[in-house]
């Protein structure tokens, strides 16, 4: 089977068996690719891939200077195309079975502190219907930590502000519910009430909450920009992203001595130990109070 067959048949089993979403398919499908480039000078067909050339492939990708992490997810995507031509296409040899991911160091992400939050969210212009629902949407991205997809995806069916709580779907199309705070509902019931209440909206678009002025859904990408530049305005010298308020809500919840398998719940990690990365965080924290305050530091 050549490299197009095979890459064909490993989407329709993304798509159809796995469900996944069309930001993961491409992923995957990038990652075999990557692969194919390499094995087609000279060609080598899928199937007669060995372990040496994953190896050597490996090498070849790392010459570019592509991260650890980068070589480990590639190598992941990599590895499931193997999985899939040797279950449910007969090949007998995977030759991505022994073949380990690089040791990566556990990287504790960028977290604002509660000081940074309140400029930013001060610096919103609230006087004009951009503003108003700029507030509403960064006070749920740091109030209940929220995954950009999460916040653009976000339907008015799925708010239950009157029991404190909303509905998101998440990786995999995975649906959890979230406590929302009062300083949330107050924005985003001002937003819904006074800004978006008066929006001329798509049919197809009316059960959206976050909207532009088109009446169009708003993109992961115009939130970034949104953030950026609120960023710029207050002097912010931190490099952050919508991902950046996520962080720092789970960072702030296991700081104030939160559950962690509660925090878990919250953020929809499958498994505590991704969740666990923010006790670093915390450490990190408890290790600047003592280098500050103890006398013998």
């Amino acid at each position: 089977m050549d490299w197009e067959t095979s890459i064909n048949a490993f989407k329709e089993y993304l798509q159809l068996e796995r469900a996944l979403s069309q930001n993961t398919i491409a992923a995957y499908l990038s990652d075999v690719h990557k692969l194919r480039q390499y094995a087609e000078t000279p060609a080598i067909l899928p199937a007669d891939i060995t372990a040496k050339d994953i190896q050597a492939f490996l090498e070849w990708i790392n010459g570019f200077g592509i991260s650890a992490y980068t070589q480990a997810r590639i190598l992941s995507g990599i590895k499931t195309f193997y999985l899939f031509l040797s279950i449910e296409l007969g090949l007998i040899q995977n030759p991505t079975a022994l073949i380990q991911a690089p040791r990566l160091g556990r990287k504790i992400p960028d977290v604002l502190n509660i000081t940074e939050i309140d400029a930013l969210l001060s610096a919103i212009d609230r006087s004009t219907p951009a503003g108003m629902r700029n507030r509403a949407m960064l006070e749920l991205l740091y109030g209940c930590g929220l995954r950009v997809s999460e916040l653009t995806g976000l339907k008015l069916s799925n708010l239950f502000l009157d029991v404190e709580f909303i509905k998101v779907m998440g990786k995999g199309s995975k649906e959890r519910l979230i406590p929302i705070g009062s300083q949330a509902i107050k924005h985003l019931r001002m937003y819904l009430e006074e800004v978006r209440i008066h929006q001329s909206i798509k049919p197809e678009n009316t059960d959206f909450v976050f909207l532009n002025r088109r009446g169009v859904p708003l993109t992961r990408v115009m939130i970034f920009l949104i953030i950026k530049e609120l960023a710029k305005k207050t002097g912010l010298k931190k490099q952050i992203s919508p991902h950046t308020f996520r962080h720092s809500f789970a960072s702030h919840l296991v700081e104030g001595g939160a559950d962690l398998r509660a925090v878990q719940d919250m953020l929809g990690h499958e498994s505590i130990t991704t969740t666990e990365i923010y006790t670093h965080v915390d450490r990190e924290y408890l290790q600047s109070v003592i280098t500050q305050y103890h006398p013998r530091s």
